[in-house]
């Protein structure tokens, strides 16, 4: 029988869309039909575990699932022994103290003394045993940003992605305190076999990022501008260089990182530069 790996993912909500959209891009196919929660794929050798996602890494831990899928503030939170193979980069959020609007924040020590409601008392906890402040932590597992203005607590700590739901209970977002993405964590007792297909996985994620955060660029120059171009233009080993048919020039092939995009395209327009194409990359395997 065929060695598979057992793949933990949320059942819902968007990190569940994240994880799905990136399980395809990787060229694994399985049918994910509305309430199922469980699927085989037909073309790699996984099973995939629909979940909710604070039981995930519970679910790893123990050996049910082999890998999965999850915020990485869960994983902290819920503190099983599990291991943080990869950071998939989306689903990004953040953990920050939030107070009532019209209260003026002086600073961390306005939290001494003062009740905070979280459903993060772990990772709460850990912050202020490092900034050295006292303070009591209720959790409670839903509905936090109410718990200020019902008498409840007198600050709150929980995910924030926009601000738009602290606004909406007469909150504002004060300070930082843990910063998250999707990670992907795995069973500290894979088997060989097992490791190989995660291997196999994380090869293939590590292609699909890789293609992300990079853009393929053509451009036509004179030949007399090609070394300026190519002190813009490192490349990934080095630029292609390719002569065209009008004499005295060539077109130029690279790739380009997205963080650095408009500063290169400005620098090459100035090189001399001209006709220049940009092409999202599918897969790049470095």
């Amino acid at each position: 029988m065929e060695e598979k790996i057992r793949i933990a993912i949320q059942k819902s909500g968007r990190l569940s869309e994240d994880s799905l959209k990136l399980i395809k891009e990787c060229g694994i196919q399985f049918n994910n039909g509305t309430g199922k929660l469980k699927s085989d794929s037909d073309n790699f050798p996984a099973e995939f575990l629909f979940l909710r996602d604070d039981d995930i890494p519970g679910y790893v831990a123990d050996g049910v699932a082999d890998i999965g899928i999850v915020g990485e503030n869960v994983s902290v939170e819920t503190n099983k022994p599990v291991h943080t193979v990869h950071k998939l980069g989306f689903s990004k959020c953040r953990l920050s103290l939030a107070v009532p609007r019209t209260v003026e924040y002086t600073g961390l020590q306005m939290f001494h003394n003062k009740n905070i409601a979280t459903s993060y008392p772990r990772i709460l906890s850990t912050y202020l045993q490092q900034e050295g402040i006292e303070a009591a932590i209720h959790e409670i597992s839903g509905s936090v940003e109410i718990a200020p203005s019902i008498g409840l607590a007198d600050a709150i700590c929980d995910i924030v992605s926009s601000g738009s739901t602290l606004m909406s209970n007469g909150l504002k977002e004060v300070e930082v305190i843990f910063r998250s993405e999707a990670v992907l964590i795995s069973s500290n007792t894979l088997s060989a076999a097992k490791q190989k297909i995660l291997d196999q996985l994380l090869f293939r994620i590590k292609a699909v990022q890789a293609a992300k955060n990079n853009k393929y660029i053509l451009l036509n120059a004179p030949n007399h501008a090609i070394p300026k171009i190519i002190d813009v233009l490192p490349g990934m080993k080095s630029p292609t260089v390719v002569p065209l048919a009008m004499e005295g020039w060539s077109s130029i092939h690279s790739v380009i990182n997205e963080n650095e995009f408009w500063q290169i395209i400005e620098n090459l327009r100035e090189a001399g530069a001209q006709g220049i194409l940009v092409v999202p990359i599918e897969k790049m395997i470095i």
